[in-house]
């Protein structure tokens, strides 16, 4: 009898173990766009996109999984080459090749059916802070087109960008950060 329940224990444990499917983010269909208050004049936008990260996710246990993304800082695009080109000064982030933003998952808490609130560290300029994440898992089935099983997530989140180093010019130029994030993850080989 004794047997029985530390086989079926390790069976449990291992198979939480397992429970965790990874999936790698698709590139050409996920983007982070920020956007903040110029002057009082306008609402300025920018985006990253084309980066990498994967998400282990746990369907049975979403508070189980978790995310890690990178996008380089000169993967950054706001539509105007010179406002880029001031981004990437010592004004702003004093960008060199390799630089990298990236935000590691820390813990999940499910709020609802297909909503959670991810917390996480942010890196930026080299300084982390913890961020809260409101997401929301849009789609997680097959897809079609390349016939395979693919998730698709939305989340906002608001940053100061004084926290990163990165507050030249506030409050004329907001230090509040909108952003919103939407990923497409297929699941990895």
């Amino acid at each position: 009898m004794k047997l029985l329940a530390l086989t079926t224990a390790l069976a449990l444990s291992t198979s939480a173990v397992f429970a965790a499917e990874k999936y790698t983010l698709d590139p050409s269909h996920s983007q982070v766009i920020f956007n903040y208050n110029h002057l009082g004049f306008s609402t300025t936008y920018g985006m990253f996109s084309g980066f990498e990260g994967e998400i282990m996710f746990d369907e049975a246990n979403p508070s189980a999984s978790s995310v890690t993304v990178s996008m380089p800082v000169k993967s950054m695009f706001t539509g105007w080459e010179q406002r880029e080109g001031h981004f990437m000064s010592d004004d702003f982030f004093g960008a060199q090749d390799g630089d990298l933003v990236t935000f590691t998952s820390t813990a999940i808490e499910v709020t609802g059916n297909n909503t959670a609130k991810i917390t996480g560290d942010l890196t930026m300029n080299e300084i982390t802070k913890s961020v809260v994440l409101d997401a929301k898992l849009n789609k997680a089935d097959i897809n079609p087109l390349a016939n395979k099983p693919w998730l698709g997530f939305d989340a906002t989140t608001t940053v100061m960008r004084s926290d990163f180093g990165v507050g030249a010019f506030a409050p004329a130029v907001s230090d509040e950060v909108g952003i919103q994030i939407s990923v497409e993850a297929q699941k990895a080989e």
